[in-house]
């Protein structure tokens, strides 16, 4: 199985099971190598509460020493641009909230580049998404044992 990167639905997930973060992407990542998107760490600082806050930057941590994490660059920023005003312009602008699209664009496009499997549990989002870009994903629940 190739490298797999969770979306931040799967971290939450992980952060309120009662087993450890760790192992909560063990099982759902079904022995592929876990990576994590510099987005999906700012999105999970950005909810989460005092008492988890050094929960988050624990995980950081240990990706940054596996050199695991998947930064979006220069090449990214531009092909997420692309990709959402080609979104826009089918499926209009106010209906695809293009803003919320943002980040979830960026982690499809460097998850892309780097070739890792986005798990998530947004069809939606990333069903257009990959519409105009290349991009390999999963949906999965993390609420259900596998």
């Amino acid at each position: 199985m190739p490298a797999v990167l969770f979306d931040s639905t799967f971290y939450i997930a992980a952060l309120r099971s009662r087993e450890n973060w760790t192992q909560s992407l063990r099982r759902w990542s079904q022995g592929a190598a876990v990576w994590l998107s510099a987005v999906v760490l700012e999105e999970l600082y950005a909810g989460t509460t005092p008492r988890n806050r050094n929960v988050v930057a624990q995980m950081g941590q240990a990706y940054e020493r596996t050199r695991r994490i998947v930064v979006p660059n220069l090449g990214d920023w531009t092909q997420v641009g692309i990709v959402l005003a080609r979104l826009a312009a089918k499926y209009d602008f106010e209906d695809i909230g293009k803003g919320r699209l943002t980040n979830d664009a960026l982690i499809a496009i460097s998850a892309g580049r780097v070739g890792c499997t986005i798990i998530t549990a947004n069809a939606r989002d990333f069903a257009r998404l990959s519409e105009f870009a290349r991009f390999s994903w999963q949906v999965h629940d993390p609420r259900i044992s596998d």
